[in-house]
């Protein structure tokens, strides 16, 4: 197959496997059966493209492609259990035999307020544990290949592969109901949701081993922006805050040869000024409400680095006392390692080391580049080459890899 057939058909399964597979399993209620058709799909993807060409719209081709294939499931499987049950065939009202093929197709053209949200309720269930709730939803949202989950999760892969079968298994043994829940419903399952879209939204801002994924960020926003109609609460407006302030700086975050250029670095006139602007409303109005969450916390930091015109303007005092309330909230190891950057900037890199130090992220690449960065400030070349260099071992992401080992090297 050639090379631009492979790399059209890599790029549509990461952009449209989730939304077909969110669409099929509102018809065929099996989360297996819709993969299996979106996988035929890209089977035949692979037979035909190189041969007839690619398609003008290969995600269309896809859709229609795995519809196809779950209306001939259905009409195969219903002939079978016809014959060997021996049923009599159902008459209708007008005489006819109802096709059940043909309901399919018509469930499949019906309109839905959005299947994708749905199946993130139906992944984000209480009965799945946490970290099942999170890979599934990877897997089947963003469309990540189960070996990138693993590696995100800092498990085997055939861990996760087994992971990922049980908690599809458990979703069909519990008969969890593939829907938005209810209003009174809603604020159990909610955390959870947030929290796999905000997984989401990073894979497609700085991915496990993409540089980036623009597609994967703004569907994270589109279906933030859904569940945020249809739940306006304060969490809710300040993850889609959050996300829209960070996705701002996407333009001036590389260079034409694909490098990362790091926050202090940045020309912020190449920021999104509609975003950005759009986020701080939503961060105003959440400290209006007074209901103060991590969510809402960590889009305020975002608001405070979008207020600053040159990266040397920004308020790190206004920043470390925003991560003291957000470790309040979530202390967690990650809260106060990024904290510890902004109190290099108030009170020194040697009292962030002193931070940084006591943190117990050796498997972290962020913490070893962030150790790099205070021991070059602190004249310690030596230590802080090791530290990035460590850093760029622990990394997938190519273009974290090259920026890492630049710094090592110089």
């Amino acid at each position: 197959m050639g090379a631009d057939a492979r790399s059209s058909i890599a790029a549509t399964f990461r952009e449209s496997s989730g939304k077909a597979v969110a669409t099929l399993v509102r018809v065929l209620g099996s989360i297996d059966a819709a993969e299996e058709a979106v996988q035929d799909a890209f089977v035949r993807a692979l037979e035909t493209w190189e041969r007839d060409g690619i398609p003008a719209s290969p995600a269309a081709w896809i859709v229609t492609t795995a519809k196809n294939r779950a209306i001939d499931v259905v009409r195969r499987e219903s002939t079978r259990d016809q014959r060997h049950q021996g049923r009599a065939r159902m008459v209708g009202d007008d005489g006819t035999t109802p096709d059940p093929a043909s309901a399919v197709a018509e469930r499949l053209d019906e309109p839905v307020e959005d299947d994708q949200l749905r199946l993130i309720f139906t992944c984000c269930h209480p009965a799945l544990g946490m970290e099942a709730r999170v890979a599934l939803t990877l897997r089947l949202i963003a469309g990540l290949e189960t070996r990138d989950i693993a590696r995100a999760f800092l498990v085997p892969e055939t861990t996760m592969a087994q992971r990922l079968t049980r908690a599809k298994r458990k979703i069909a043994a519990a008969n969890i109901p593939y829907r938005v829940p209810e209003r009174e419903d809603l604020p159990p399952r909610l955390a959870s949701a947030l929290a796999v879209l905000y997984l989401v939204f990073n894979e497609g801002y700085a991915g496990t081993t993409d540089a980036t994924r623009p597609d994967l960020a703004a569907e994270a926003i589109r279906l933030t922006r859904a569940l945020h109609a249809l739940l306006p609460e304060p969490e809710v407006a300040g993850l889609l805050a959050l996300m829209l302030l960070t996705e701002s700086r996407r333009p001036a975050r590389f260079t034409p040869d694909g490098s990362i250029v790091l926050l202090a670095d940045q020309d912020r006139t190449q920021w999104d000024a509609g975003l950005a602007d759009e986020g701080r409303r939503l961060v105003l109005e959440c400290v209006r409400r007074g209901q103060p969450g991590q969510y809402q916390v960590q889009a305020a930091i975002a608001a405070v680095h979008a207020d600053a015109v040159r990266f040397e303007d920004t308020d790190w005092p206004q920043i470390v006392t925003l991560y003291d309330q957000l470790f309040a909230l979530t202390p967690t190891a990650v809260v106060e390692l990024n904290r510890a950057v902004a109190v290099a900037e108030v009170r020194g890199p040697a009292a962030a080391l002193g931070i940084v130090d006591g943190l117990p992220l050796e498997r972290y690449h962020l913490w070893h580049a962030t150790r790099g960065e205070l021991l070059s400030r602190l004249g310690r070349s030596a230590d802080a080459r090791v530290a990035f260099a460590t850093a760029a071992e622990l990394t997938d992401n190519p273009a974290e890899r090259d920026l890492l080992l630049g710094r090592a090297a110089t």
